[in-house]
């Protein structure tokens, strides 16, 4: 799959990838890790046949990456990258992982199983991009992007609900689904509603890491770092503004929202 394929869909994020507040010689880079999560993500849910060979593939092509040379377009340009800062290779297995468990799980029982899928679809790109940043090895930095990471993918599956249907799969907890009584997932009701705005609470209260991460780090980085936190926090407040209609539309917040968002100190 071509770089430029998989790099437009940034366009759809809740955050600008790459933001203009990081160091300019860090922006190739930070493109290069999501492009790899972005490709990840496309081969688990939209490639046609044999998604977990595709996926097997992957990792092949990401083991090259270290000690040989691979030859999909995105992972070449994930190489130097790797290289240059020494990214560990556990986080990107950890999102292969993630879609292989796309692949064979459909719902989770408990926020704390929900929680351990996050651990392997989101937690691992704010690693890398710590990574980037040789901020990796401070636990209470880690801690925090864990949070926010997490806070992130919740939105997205509160954003996400009927897309996620189709393909599938369902990201709402079960134990949260019975205490709110949700027993459809595929028309809006009462009692979605009410169960959108839990998660959506739980999301808030996660993203509130990103403020550590924005003072721990300081400056135009911490900033920028900041800034994917405040990106989901400005996705929650465009889903109340749209009174959590995730079936006519995908709330989210607009460009203007989000460049407003990154001058907020």
């Amino acid at each position: 799959m071509e770089v430029a394929v998989v790099a437009r869909r940034a366009r759809t994020e809740n955050f600008p990838v790459a933001s203009v507040l990081f160091p300019r010689r860090l922006r190739p880079h930070l493109r290069a890790v999501y492009g790899f999560a972005r490709l990840v993500d496309m081969l688990g849910d939209e490639v046609e046949g044999d998604r977990l060979a595709a996926l097997d593939e992957l990792e092949q092509e990401l083991g090259a990456c270290y000690s040989g040379e691979p030859s999909w377009p995105v992972l070449r340009a994930l190489a130097p990258t790797i290289h240059e800062y020494s990214l560990p290779r556990e986080p990107f297995l950890r999102l292969i992982e993630a879609n292989r468990m796309d692949q064979r799980i459909a719902e989770y029982e408990t926020w704390d199983d929900l929680k351990e899928y996050c651990r392997h679809s989101a937690d691992p790109v704010g690693r890398l991009v710590l990574g980037l940043l040789g901020l990796n090895g401070k636990p209470e930095l880690v801690a925090a992007s864990d949070d926010v990471c997490t806070g992130l993918q919740l939105v997205n599956f509160l954003q996400d609900v009927p897309r996620d249907l189709e393909l599938g799969r369902i990201y709402l907890p079960l134990e949260d689904r019975r205490r709110f009584g949700v027993s459809v997932l595929d028309r809006p009701s009462a009692e979605l509603l009410e169960l959108l705005r839990y998660e959506a609470t739980r999301a808030r209260s996660l993203l509130v890491a990103g403020r550590v991460l924005q003072e721990r780090i300081g400056g135009r980085t911490g900033r920028a770092v900041g800034l994917f936190a405040r990106g989901g926090l400005a996705a929650l407040d465009a889903l109340e503004s749209a009174h959590w209609d995730v079936f006519t539309q995908r709330p989210r917040p607009s460009r203007t929202r989000l460049a407003l968002a990154a001058f907020v100190r």
